[in-house]
């Protein structure tokens, strides 16, 4: 069964899996600066600097995790899904 965040189609789309932190980061506020409120991304990343980092920063800006799962069983890249806040 494949998560919630690969059935649901995002308004955005990042691969932060070259980038090793703060670059993660970084990259995922300057995606969240460009959307509307209420918008969705889907953020692949991978590591557990980005894993523990990247949600919690998300959060702690006001935005909404939606789910953090990987992408495939035992994968080591994982899917971070994101809404704005309104």
């Amino acid at each position: 069964m494949q998560n919630k965040a690969v059935i649901e189609k995002a308004d955005y789309y990042l691969d932060i899996t070259a980038d090793v932190c703060p670059m993660t980061f970084v990259r995922t506020r300057l995606l969240i600066e460009r959307m509307n409120p209420g918008q969705t991304a889907q953020i692949r990343l991978k590591g557990e600097e980005p894993l523990k980092n990247v949600p919690a920063s998300v959060a702690e800006l006001g935005h909404e995790v939606n789910d953090l799962a990987p992408e495939s069983p035992g994968a080591e890249i994982y899917l971070l899904r994101i809404r704005t806040k309104s």
